[in-house]
């Protein structure tokens, strides 16, 4: 229903920051809630952050709740997940998804993006 492509991943200390985008195609990109999940070596794909339509409502798993932030840009039809404090841990790929009935958990999800991989190294 709508096409996402990730980007930004890449090799990063624990302890830094990384930023990443996902653009969507579309023109009803502000109607959906967007987000982002993962998935670690061995593990279940796991939610990580969502954001309404409007962007004036967010959801985060535990986890990540004061290191990442999700955001959007509806004019770019972009949404971005800016990681700081980052884990070894929190190495994985890591999905764009978006959800037309506008859950921030995304419980419905209907499309996804091919994934980008985050290393943190030591």
């Amino acid at each position: 229903q709508v096409q996402l492509v990730e980007s930004g991943g890449g090799l990063v200390q624990a302890g830094g920051s990384l930023r990443l985008s996902c653009a969507a195609s579309g023109r009803r990109f502000s109607t959906y809630a967007m987000g982002w999940f993962r998935q670690a070596p061995g593990k279940e794909r796991e939610f990580v952050a969502g954001i309404s339509g409007s962007g004036s409502s967010t959801s985060y798993a535990d986890y990540v709740k004061g290191r990442f932030t999700i955001s959007r840009d509806n004019a770019k039809n972009t949404v971005y997940l800016q990681m700081s404090s980052l884990k070894a841990e929190d190495t994985a790929v890591y999905y764009c998804a978006a959800e037309v009935y506008g859950s921030t958990r995304l419980r419905n999800a209907a499309s996804w993006g091919q994934g980008t991989q985050v290393t943190v190294s030591s």
